[in-house]
């Protein structure tokens, strides 16, 4: 989508985060450099326990299940009916597919059988069914969990009941009107639930559920960190915010999931070559996780599943490698209702709107919350896509933007939805096709946003010489891991480079690599990633295509950018060398560019 990088005359905002902070006293206290404690100031980690938590924090930071809402009831209906079968009905995601391994395996190790029931994507959609309940009632389960979903399933929780079902709701999207009538319901979101961290993911609350659970039974808290790894990748895929509790999770599952005694993972990171790596959140978000995502969008889910209590290695291998050609395959799809979505906007008209509603009738379904984030992460506006269902209606996807709150702005249109839910960033919704225009109107009327939200900004942790970058200073920053939503990879900037030369490799010439050198003469050895197009088109229109030529065959030129990094370590050939990753870059005029400018101004005014 190279061509399609940016909105005409859309531009990142730097930013140089100033926040106050004893950095050298705090160097000095925890034993790091006095810019990775910058970094972690910007981030908001001041205090001694904020500090102590984010470095060292493990499962003792967690706060007691006990807090939840209703968890007291939850426990005493699944300890009531142990002799049973539990029924856990789960969603089609990686953090349903995860919440609902959680609970599986915790109620084995408390010795209670359950079964795990999930919707058909396409043919039932998101949550809790009557052909799921029916299912439950008629297998004589003695009681039904949800999990991951079932806070809006109102109707659907009363039927259960109806049906004889005792039944318990965990979730973590946001409440509407009303809580489900369920025997007990766990959800942070809860007005009344008082414990205090919100940000959890459907396999962070079954997490809790299962520590619950172990300490009622006097089964050592210790073994829940057999779950740990699961509850790690079901955060990472599904974007929650890696702050508290969440990095606490994360960090330690990470840890975890390297050593995985799960036959299935560990198949999974054999194909994916990730055998005896260091797992960072990135493998899972970008690897590992759309690999279970891939099987619940378009496949079953239940080979997900299979994989994950898989025992023999020879068929867990295949399970594995079935999975990675589902994804690839799900890549495929992706790319073409991508390129679709694209097509339509530029031609619709609808590319100054604040908001982007788009129907594409074709779009399988489970790809529209995909092609959806594409768009938003191109153009930084919020943006729903919708495809047809039936003749009748229309499913859609939204991702949104910081400053637009896409729930609470969908909760004023409820009286058009026929089924919705969500959060700030993320919503899912079904409703009557000839109902899209006024839902379209109505979200664009009461947008509330200002020009400047549309402009992605990028924090600036600090203005650092290329010089000070050091192995050194590289393990130091390893200590802010895991990096992702919440607590995004710090950002350093030098304005002036010099580009010695540059060259595009890869299959697809898509990474540019160069040697770079700085105005005290420091040279470095960089390497982008994202938006080489970009890169190329800026070069350009500044300073000429000659000049983009002698750049690429390594030949003195007038470029000059400013370059927005991350310091790493390149092992290639045997040999460890410095580099940056340049995750941005722009022309940063000098006081001369500038007042030259003034007189082409004034010139072109007094006509000549």
């Amino acid at each position: 989508m190279g061509g399609r990088k940016e909105k005409e005359g859309m531009k990142k905002r730097w930013i140089l985060q100033t926040k106050p902070g004893d950095f050298r006293g705090m160097a000095k206290r925890y034993g790091m450099s006095p810019v990775t404690a910058r970094c972690m100031v910007n981030r908001g980690i001041c205090g001694e326990e904020e500090i102590d938590t984010y470095l060292k924090g493990g499962l003792e930071k967690l706060h007691s299940p006990w807090l939840f809402a209703d968890m007291d009831k939850a426990v005493q209906i699944i300890l009531e009916h142990k002799e049973g079968c539990g029924a856990i009905a789960s969603d089609f995601d990686c953090d349903g597919i995860f919440s609902a391994i959680i609970l599986k395996k915790g109620f084995e190790a408390c010795g209670i059988d359950s079964r795990i029931y999930t919707p058909d994507r396409v043919e039932e959609g998101y949550g809790l069914n009557r052909r799921i309940v029916d299912e439950a009632a008629a297998e004589k389960a003695a009681f039904l969990i949800t999990c991951d979903n079932g806070i809006a399933a109102l109707e659907e929780v009363r039927y259960a009941r109806e049906r004889g079902l005792p039944v318990i709701v965990t979730d973590h999207h946001e409440v509407q009107e009303e809580l489900p009538e369920a025997d007990a319901v766990v959800d942070p979101k809860r007005e009344d639930c008082s414990y205090p961290f919100k940000g959890l993911c459907g396999a962070g609350v079954a997490f809790q559920l299962v520590s619950a659970l172990y300490e009622k039974l006097g089964i050592a808290l210790e073994k829940r960190e057999e779950l740990l790894e699961y509850a790690a990748i079901a955060t990472v895929a599904d974007v929650m915010e890696l702050q508290g509790e969440n990095r606490v999770l994360v960090k330690t599952g990470l840890r975890r999931l390297g050593e995985t005694k799960n036959v299935g993972l560990r198949a999974l990171l054999e194909v994916q070559g990730l055998s005896g790596r260091d797992i960072k959140a990135y493998h899972v978000g970008f690897v590992l996780g759309p690999c279970f995502n891939a099987a619940g969008r378009i496949n079953t889910v239940e080979k997900a599943f299979a994989l994950l209590e898989e025992t023999d290695t020879r068929r867990a291998l295949e399970l594995a490698e079935e999975l990675k050609e589902i994804n690839e395959t799900r890549k495929q799809m992706t790319e073409e209702a991508a390129r679709e979505a694209f097509d339509l906007l530029e031609q619709s008209g609808k590319i100054d709107q604040p908001i982007y509603i788009l129907h594409l009738p074709e779009c399988h379904e489970s790809l529209v919350g995909i092609v959806a984030g594409r768009i938003k992460e191109t153009y930084h506006h919020p943006v729903i896509v919708f495809t047809s269902v039936g003749e009748e209606l229309v499913k859609g996807s939204g991702r949104s933007i910081e400053n637009y709150h896409m729930f609470e702005k969908l909760m004023a249109c409820s009286d058009l939805m026929i089924r919705f839910g969500g959060h700030r960033m993320a919503a899912g919704m079904t409703l009557r096709r000839e109902d899209l225009p006024e839902l379209e109107r109505r979200l664009n009327e009461n947008a509330g946003l200002q020009t400047e939200d549309f402009l992605p900004v990028l924090d600036i942790d600090v203005p650092l010489p290329v010089g000070h970058v050091s192995e050194k200073l590289i393990a130091d920053l390893e200590a802010l891991e895991p990096f992702g939503c919440g607590n995004p990879k710090p950002v350093f900037a030098e304005q002036h480079f010099r580009i010695l030369r540059a060259a595009r490799r890869g299959k697809h010439a898509n990474v540019l690599t160069m040697k770079v050198a700085n105005e005290s003469g420091t040279t470095i050895d960089a390497i982008c990633f994202d938006d080489i197009d970009g890169f190329e088109k800026l070069i350009c229109q500044e300073w000429g295509d000659e000049e983009l030529e002698k750049l690429y065959a390594g030949k003195e030129n007038a470029v000059d950018l400013g370059l927005a990094y991350y310091p790493s370590l390149n092992d290639y050939g045997g040999f460890r060398t410095l580099q940056i990753v340049v995750t941005d870059f722009c022309r940063i005029r000098r006081k001369t560019d500038t007042a030259a400018l003034d007189r082409e101004e004034k010139e072109k005014r007094a006509g000549r």
